[in-house]
């Protein structure tokens, strides 16, 4: 019985997305491979892992005990290629990074500069992805470390926290009159650019100042990637949730208008397996991150 770890891998994102081409998309295989690598781990166990429907592919009870195994051992794997790496005296290796689509809140390039000037051996892989794509990715083996905006809800992971990051509402200066001292309710009727995921940090600040409140936002775009919205705003599309700091700076350069409504913040962290803390290549990266943001403090979730 032969089981790679690619296809362990592409059993715990489907388990996770619980839809073959929402996983392959994730772990950038065609769907047919993956259905593939689903049939040879169920062929090699001889046993059905998924209860298969037109809409979604729901873990059988054997898959459920099985996915919780084969999430500990790409763990243990991706630890054990990091120890060996590291027996002779020099740190190598390969590490996949995820982070938002905004490099100047998360100094991410300060950050790897840094760990390369300390170990010139250890390669990156970086991707954009949003808070909820990071998690998955990093329980499924996908990522090892990521910089998110997020809650520390998830037992799995390990939080670093690096920074609180204010959020103001901000508009096309041509609407200042309407925005500067309007009501929540005022604001809410104004068009809207938000994020087509409900999960993303954004969203849930969103729900906080709004739904919470029973206010529906005029939604007119939704968007995936935060750059782009703030160029439609620029362009006068619509009102969205900005850093604090680069809607201040839009405002005094003519560009924005902010809102005199109380900033929403969310907390920004490094996280990562909580199995691998003790990942050679995992340590220098944490290591690297605090030289960066000194001030970075180990959080545990509530539950934990």
């Amino acid at each position: 019985m032969l089981i790679d770890l690619f296809q362990l891998r592409t059993f715990v994102a489907v388990a996770e997305e619980k839809h073959l081409t929402r996983a392959a998309e994730r772990i950038h295989i065609s769907q047919s491979a993956a259905s593939a690598h689903i049939r040879a781990v169920e062929d090699n166990l001889d046993t059905q892992l998924f209860i298969r429907t037109n809409r979604s592919m729901e873990l059988t009870h054997a898959g459920e005990l099985l996915f919780h195994r084969a999430k500990a051992l790409l763990g243990e794997a991706a630890q054990f290629a990091s120890f060996a790496r590291e027996l002779n005296g020099k740190l190598e290796g390969m590490l996949i990074l995820s982070t938002s689509s905004d490099p100047q809140a998360t100094k991410v390039g300060e950050i790897i500069t840094h760990l390369r000037n300390t170990h010139s051996l250890i390669k990156l892989d970086l991707r954009a992805r949003p808070s909820s794509g990071t998690r998955h990715g990093l329980k499924s083996g996908e990522i090892d470390v990521g910089l998110l905006l997020d809650r520390p809800i998830d037992l799995d992971l390990f939080y670093y926290q690096l920074a609180r990051i204010e959020y103001v509402i901000a508009g096309p200066v041509a609407w200042k009159d309407r925005i500067e001292n309007a009501t929540l309710a005022e604001l809410a009727a104004l068009p809207w650019l938000t994020p087509h995921d409900s999960s993303m940090a954004y969203a849930s600040m969103l729900v906080e100042m709004f739904a919470s409140k029973g206010l529906e936002l005029n939604t007119v775009i939704h968007f995936d990637n935060a750059a782009i919205a703030r160029n439609l705003l620029l362009a006068g599309a619509g009102m969205m949730l900005m850093r604090r700091d680069l809607a201040e700076e839009g405002a005094r350069q003519g560009q924005l208008a902010v809102a005199s409504i109380e900033p929403a913040s969310f907390s920004l962290y490094l996280a990562h397996l909580a199995s691998r803390k003790e990942d050679p290549l995992i340590r220098a990266f944490v290591e690297s991150t605090q030289a960066i943001w000194p001030e970075m403090t180990l959080v545990h979730s509530a539950s934990r």
